[in-house]
Parts: structure tokens; C-alpha cells; sequence
């Protein structure tokens, strides 16, 4: 995984830092992974270093350090929102945030949006998912829409107990989205927030 994390940031001109050596006595540095401290990805704001809050003692706070919402409608979300999408852990997602034919999308409506985001996601509503495929690589045609030529997608929301990404990702598919280019990011933005890496500003 490091190795293709590294490989893809090469191809697109960006970067990857690895841990330095630790000085004796000097405090752990959080990383990535063992050999991995941060990835720079590119977003439509320029480029946007992804790394680990370094403090041990940071915490969540607020509304992320809710366990307990009420379901309906805040329910546990399945694994696997359809069949044939494949879900994805935070590694995986850094991979397809540097691959440039990968679209990551934000489908929470736009206020959460507006509240932070993963960076080099763009915004497209779960409530618009289907209306706006076109910008995903299909096309539209007399039956709704053709998309033969359809870019792999990773979609994510606010987390395990959010409904909007799985909600956006059934539609897709019904509209004719290919299921197989469709990755899901469960911990949406929950576990990023919780595991202490980037956020940014919504991008639009």
C-alpha cells in the first residue's frame, strides 16, 4: 500500500513524506502508517498536505463525539450499500484521492459540507446524486442516461450511522451507474475526523 501511496503521488507530481528518524527522547511522531507521515493531494484549491494530528492527547469533541443518535433515521448503515460496490478503508481512500481519474465525492447536503470535508472532494448532494451524473462521466440520452463511459466514483458522508452516501449510491446505480466503479468510504467523516486527519474547507 505504501508503495502504490508513493507511486501514485510521483505520477501526479505531488509528494509523500516519510517519518524521520526519531532524536533519542524525542516523542513518537503520529504517521500515516509505520513508514508513511503525510500525502500531499491535489484539490481544486492546490495541493493539500494529508496527515495525522500530531498531539496524542487530541480528542473529538461536539457532535463527532456523539455514539448515540437516534435511529430512525440515524441508523447503522450496512457494510455493503449495494451489491458489487466495494468499501473502503482510509488508505485506500488517500490512494484514490492522488489518482486523477478518480472522483471523490462528498454527498452530504452542503451545510456539512460547509463544515469541513476530506480534501479534494467535491460536493454533490446525495439528493442530486442522479441529476448530476453527467459531471461523473455519463451521458445523458432518451432513457435517462448512458454510462458506458462512467468514471470510477468513491463516495462517503458522515459516517457508519449516515444514510446520505448509501441513499446516493442505490440511486446512482437504478439511474444505470456501473456498480462496479463505485467505492464507498463507511467511516465517511466520523472516523477521518476521529483517527486526527486534515479537513478542509468545502471546495463547491
Amino acid at each position: 500500500m505504501t508503495r502504490l501511496i508513493a507511486a501514485a503521488a510521483l505520477a501526479a507530481g505531488l509528494g509523500t513524506a516519510a517519518l524521520p528518524a526519531l532524536a533519542e527522547g524525542e516523542m513518537p511522531r503520529v504517521g500515516l502508517t509505520p513508514d508513511l507521515g503525510s500525502v500531499t493531494v491535489e484539490t481544486r484549491s492546490g495541493p493539500v498536505e494529508i496527515r495525522r494530528a500530531q498531539d496524542p492527547e487530541n480528542r473529538l469533541e461536539g457532535d463527532w463525539a456523539r455514539t448515540s443518535r437516534p435511529c430512525p433515521e440515524f441508523c447503522i448503515q450496512p457494510h455493503q450499500p449495494a451489491e458489487g460496490v466495494s468499501t473502503i478503508g482510509e488508505l485506500e481512500l488517500i490512494e484514490k484521492l492522488e489518482d486523477p481519474g478518480v472522483i471523490v465525492v462528498d454527498s452530504r447536503t452542503p451545510d456539512w459540507y460547509a463544515g469541513g470535508t476530506i480534501p479534494g472532494a467535491i460536493n454533490i448532494p446525495y439528493t442530486e446524486a442522479v441529476d448530476r451524473m453527467s459531471e461523473l462521466g455519463c451521458e445523458v440520452d432518451f432513457d435517462g442516461y448512458d454510462c458506458a463511459n462512467a468514471q470510477e466514483v468513491t463516495l462517503f458522508c458522515n459516517g457508519i450511522w449516515c444514510g446520505q452516501s448509501p441513499a446516493a449510491i442505490r440511486r446512482m446505480i437504478d439511474a444505470g451507474f456501473p456498480a462496479e466503479k463505485i467505492s464507498y468510504y463507511r467511516g465517511g467523516m466520523q472516523t477521518w475526523r476521529l483517527l486526527g486527519l486534515t479537513v478542509t474547507g468545502g471546495e463547491g
